[in-house]
């Protein structure tokens, strides 16, 4: 190891990553392939973003994000998540990522990266220039962090570590300063295991190393910005906000110590496991006091309230009639429409005259679809 990825991997370490990687800026072929492969087969899903042209050209050639980048520093950062006490009541509760259990993971690496870039300037003789990305930039960083010797990508296309297993938060600094790379790359280890492939909920994981975003939980609870389609929405239980099942699958994660990062701890039971009861009723003002600093936030309320319906649906627990009925007047026919479709799984006298009411005042056209879907699917229950 040269001294300078030495100085590297102890600033970064000082800095609180669990680990840290070199490899050249040019993208493996093979990872550029099965990129082209999941666009062109629209896995991808709404997320324009990661089919734009220029975004593809970027990801195929860093140079035209970085002119002359000729490394790319890779970093990880663990969250692993601790067992939780259980939580108090009985009402229905919903499911949280834990990625999401405590603060915004963007708003505690970026500092830390750009503090790291800076030492990379000074080390490299302060005439360097850079682009520091936490899955907010045109990289793949996965393909990167693999060959650096950060892991291997598992059967459910994460980044899997031996000792930390996948619950992985990545970075990348692009840099114009030659570093010696790191690795050799970490060889596959999921051998003939096909939990992940298995554990999936949806089927999102069509194959192994094949994920098809349009069936993905976490697509749907967090990317997807329209309604859930309606044959899905069963499938979700009671997950209101991404989902952990294949990597919960992974045998992998039996290695995995808790996270070290204060910030990425849940500060209570209550933000993995919130009840849905109180959800349901936030209003915008309620939803940012409940949520600032965490990535929930960036979801929105309307999309939060829609995947809290629907977990209320699948919970059976007639209990929640009232709030869905109340949720029928909200301001966002996305959440209109959900509730809608909630209370026809719950059915019941008290869920149809709300269904009925409804449907007299709705103007939205696919509010007033969802609505008569769920009529027809209460009938005399």
């Amino acid at each position: 190891m040269s001294r300078l990825h030495q100085s590297i991997q102890a600033y970064a370490r000082q800095l609180g990553f669990d680990r840290v990687g070199v490899t050249p800026a040019a993208p493996p072929a093979e990872h550029l392939q099965a990129y082209r492969e999941w666009l062109a087969r629209g896995d991808h899903g709404e997320m324009g973003y990661m089919a734009r042209p220029d975004r593809v050209a970027r990801r195929e050639d860093p140079a035209l994000v970085l002119p002359g980048v000729r490394s790319v520093v890779c970093v990880a950062s663990s969250y692993a998540p601790a067992a939780l006490p259980e939580t108090a009541g009985d009402q229905p509760r919903g499911r949280i990522s834990c990625y999401a259990w405590g603060e915004d993971y963007h708003d505690w690496m970026l500092p830390r990266m750009e503090e790291l870039a800076a030492r990379i300037v000074e080390e490299a003789g302060g005439t360097a220039r850079y682009r520091a990305y936490v899955d907010t930039g045109p990289v793949l960083e996965r393909a990167f962090a693999s060959r650096a010797g950060l892991g291997f990508i598992g059967k459910n296309n994460c980044l899997v570590h031996p000792r930390r297993g996948s619950w992985l938060f990545l970075g990348v600094i692009l840099t114009d300063a030659a570093l010696p790379p790191t690795g050799p790359p970490l060889p596959a280890r999921c051998g003939r295991c096909t939990r992940c492939v298995d554990a999936c909920p949806t089927g999102a994981l069509a194959a192994p190393y094949r994920l098809d975003a349009r069936r993905c939980i976490s697509y749907l609870t967090i990317e997807l910005k329209g309604p859930i389609p309606r044959a899905l929405r069963p499938l979700l239980g009671d997950r209101i906000y991404g989902c952990d099942a294949c990597q919960e699958a992974c045998p992998w994660q039996r290695f995995a110590s808790p996270t070290a990062v204060a910030a990425f701890r849940a500060p209570s039971p209550e933000r993995a496991r919130p009840a849905l009861f109180e959800l349901m009723a936030l209003d915008e003002e309620g939803f940012q006091r409940r949520f600032r600093g965490s990535p929930i936030q960036r979801l929105q309320r309307g999309r939060l309230l829609r995947n809290v319906a629907v977990a209320l649906g699948n919970s059976g627990d007639r209990r929640a009639t009232p709030v869905l009925a109340a949720a029928l007047a909200d301001p966002d026919p996305l959440v209109r429409g959900h509730a809608a479709w909630a209370l026809g799984r719950l059915a019941g006298p008290a869920a149809r005259a709300a269904l009925q009411a409804a449907r007299e005042r709705e103007t939205e056209p696919l509010v007033r679809q969802e609505l008569a879907a769920a009529l027809a699917e209460v009938g005399d229950r």
